[in-house]
């Protein structure tokens, strides 16, 4: 979607924004550009890639002697305008921001005036065509207790000029100068600050009694958090409760024992009211709470009474620590990271598991598809997690649970640098990729080391460093997550070429011959790795091949080019699009329904409930719009293990068209808006947080796009240089020379 879009690049640059001082007065904020140092309005933040321009304009304005002028003479999309942050948070129930606007733009081009407050809500306004000045207004609910910036802004996108003058800024209509400042009152959660330097936890020695009782206390301690009253009012910090129960809690001699603690700690926040908007999950949920935990547990009655007591009186609104997106997306609040802690002592990494288990026990929609019983996760991990003696094994703990859930979108763990400085900052000169079940060379991100490599592209690598490539594999499978074996294998195969030292020995078959040979390893960039085959954004993203077929690369297509390839390709015998990549923006609402003559469903979405977590339900299914002049040719989809998220998504759209065939490879099984948690240690992990389905309601997740026709790469190909991928679509174009004219 177009938004999505916008606020992809807005944020880059808006997050980046330097904060203004406490003290700066709402009458210093220049909105009417008139306050200048060297041609720049002062107070606001200026960002003019090469190409483009940002200065005042004396010769047009609507209030005072300047407007502000943006100036694009190339064909830029993204990040060039100004920002700024408002001084202060505002007590109030809307925001909104106005602006005369004019702009001068070529074809395509259009100005954006931003209004986003953080956490994230976000409402861009784009102005097209405004030739002459006109005043705009964009507006935003607030919830001021849970702003922490207000951004303003105005930009350019394409290539020509955008002016913008006179900005106010309102709070229910009152100015800034009237509006009251919000002073947000400090939770207890907040100040509680005792743990700030570690948990003072020391376990005994584990054993099976030990690791059972602690099971029963994460599994509880995640209910509390996401049901009590008292937490979700932000009353406790959940995270320094859990210390100040362990000490007593590992000292239990018998269940009796524990069950009393645990019911003291409960009752420790005291007796909870009724609820009075509390309700079971819907019949038709997909998914509901499971509290299955609790009544097979060997707890006493009391103990499971008080826990479902709990569960029907939950807490229901604004929660502490988590909300919910009008789009169903989970935002986890106060999720304190720890980075400072470079090792996280016993109770922090105990904590992690905790944390991330209940996590996704009550936001993973997925949790059903895992290949081990979620239920039985957290006992297994829990040695895993107290016996891991430095930082690397932490982080190897936390990326063996992570890869449970098996989703691709939880591949990357930001901040896992003691892994990443393991697998190694030095790469072999070429790439190579798991092809007919080999690992096979592909290509080189430097050819000028092809002579002293000495490898051919189609070669086939056996072993490195004596080990064969099948049993490197399979002891990193745990270390890699991902949805299914296509998505692990393609995230692994950029690893084997790596390492610390300076030469790997290999083992690799060419053109007959079995051969060995020490490669060479180089640093990243002086092999420009993060250049290989960097798509150039200014390139066409859309060509006439021979016998009249049209193809379509979504890697670089802009929301100007669909108007463009409508009108080029509307006579063609077919079209190709080419989704092994990522979309460089959504176009399932703009070019899908070109190859639709109806109007389709070709989606069906599954989200939480945050007033009781763990419940899923449908939202109806979303439809493609109906073109008013549908495609009358072929249309072929090509998918690959590198489609993934939004590529899947946008492949499900064009499949739902009219005379379209799905081609390629599994693709990477993981699709939805990801949501992010934070872990102890500084580390940061996200998974599939929507449950997307076909409209029968066939799932996508750990499946994939399932094509029509599978094509696979292979070593003969990669040798000759094709695209066996293309080669196919454009025959199955070419077996249909008949076209259909829509009336």
């Amino acid at each position: 979607m177009k938004t999505k879009f916008l606020l992809s690049f807005l944020l880059v640059f808006l997050f980046t924004t330097g904060y203004q001082t406490a003290a700066q007065s709402v009458f210093d904020l220049n909105l009417s550009f008139e306050i200048v140092d060297n041609g720049i309005p002062r107070g606001w933040r200026i960002n003019a890639p090469p190409g483009c321009s940002i200065s005042v304009d004396s010769t047009t304005s609507t209030s005072g002697k300047y407007s502000l002028l943006i100036e694009s003479t190339e064909r830029l999309g993204r990040n060039q305008g100004v920002s700024m942050s408002l001084p202060n948070n505002y007590d109030g129930r809307q925001i909104a921001l106005f602006a005369d606007i004019k702009t001068d733009v070529k074809e395509g081009g259009f100005a954006i005036l931003s209004l986003t407050t953080h956490p994230l809500a976000d409402r861009p306004l784009v102005i097209k065509s405004a030739t002459q000045w006109e005043r705009h207004r964009i507006s935003l609910p607030m919830n001021p207790s849970k702003i922490e910036k207000i951004f303003i802004g105005g930009f350019l996108v394409g290539e020509g000029k955008a002016w913008f003058d006179n900005l106010d800024v309102t709070i229910d209509g009152k100015s800034l100068a009237e509006a009251k400042i919000f002073e947000r009152a400090v939770l207890p959660a907040e100040s509680d600050k005792e743990f700030d330097n570690g948990s003072d936890i020391i376990f005994p020695s584990l054993n099976e009694g030990l690791i059972t009782n602690l099971e029963l206390l994460g599994k509880l301690w995640g209910f509390l958090k996401y049901h009590h009253p008292q937490v979700g009012k932000g009353n406790y910090n959940w995270d320094y409760e859990l210390f100040r129960i362990l000490p007593v809690y590992l000292e239990v001699e018998n269940n009796q024992e524990r069950d009393q603690i645990l019911l003291e700690w409960i009752s420790k926040y005291g007796e909870i009211p009724k609820c009075t908007t509390c309700s079971e999950a819907p019949p038709d949920a997909y998914l509901k709470p499971d509290l299955s935990w609790a009544e097979k547990s060997n707890m006493n009655d009391g103990l499971k009474v008080k826990i479902g007591e709990t569960y029907t009186n939950r807490h229901q609104g604004d929660h502490y620590y988590f909300e919910m997106s009008i789009s169903g997306i989970p935002q986890f609040l106060n999720e304190n990271p720890y980075s400072n802690m470079s090792y996280p002592d016993d109770g922090f990494r105990l904590l992690a598991l905790f944390r991330y288990w209940s996590t996704i026990n009550y936001f993973f929609p997925s949790k059903y598809l895992t290949d081990k019983n979620w239920d039985n996760v957290l006992k297994e991990y829990i040695p895993l997690f107290l016996l891991a003696q430095n930082r690397l094994e932490y982080e190897c703990a936390v990326i063996q649970v992570i890869g449970e859930i098996k989703d691709t979108h939880a591949a990357r763990l930001t901040g896992g640098n003691a892994i990443a400085e393991l697998r190694g900052n030095r790469y072999a000169p070429f790439r190579a990729w798991f092809i007919e079940g080999k690992y096979v060379v592909t290509d080189y991100y430097n050819w000028g080391l092809k002579k002293k490599a000495g490898l051919e592209v189609g070669d086939v690598i056996s072993h490195i460093n004596g080990k064969t490539i099948a049993s490197i594999v399979d002891s990193l499978k745990k270390y890699y997550p991902a949805s299914n074996e296509a998505a692990m294998l393609r995230d692994i195969s950029f690893d084997l070429l790596r390492s610390n030292s300076h030469t790997l020995n290999i083992h690799y078959d060419s053109s007959g011959s079995s051969l060995q040979k020490e490669i060479h390893l180089y640093p990243s960039d002086s092999l420009h790795m993060y250049d290989f085959h960097k798509i150039d954004s200014n390139e066409e993203c859309y060509k006439l091949l021979d016998e009249n077929i049209g193809y379509i690369t979504l890697a670089t297509i802009k929301d100007e080019d669909v108007p463009k390839i409508k009108e080029s390709f509307t006579n063609t015998k077919g079209t190709i699009i080419d989704i092994r990549n990522y979309p460089s923006t959504s176009v399932y609402y703009t070019l899908a329904p070109f190859f639709a003559p109806t109007s389709t469903p070709f989606v069906k979405i599954s989200v939480g409930n945050g007033n009781n977590p763990g419940e899923f339900t449908f939202r109806r299914s979303v439809n493609l719009g109906r073109s008013p002049r549908p495609y009358g040719g072929k249309l072929v989809v090509i998918v690959n293990e590198v489609t993934q998220s939004h590529a899947e998504y946008t492949a499900m759209a064009f499949r739902a068209g009219y005379r379209t065939t799905v081609l390629g490879s599994t693709t990477a099984g993981a699709d939805g808006n990801v949501a992010k948690i934070n872990l102890p240690g500084g580390l940061q992990t996200m998974f599939s947080s929507i449950g997307i389905y076909y409209p029968d309601g066939t799932q996508t997740q750990r499946i994939g796009i399932v094509p029509d026709i599978e094509v696979k790469r292979t070593i003969q190909g990669i040798k000759e240089g094709r695209d066996e991928f293309l080669e196919k679509a454009i025959e199955i174009i070419n077996q249909s020379r008949d076209r259909v004219l829509f009336l």
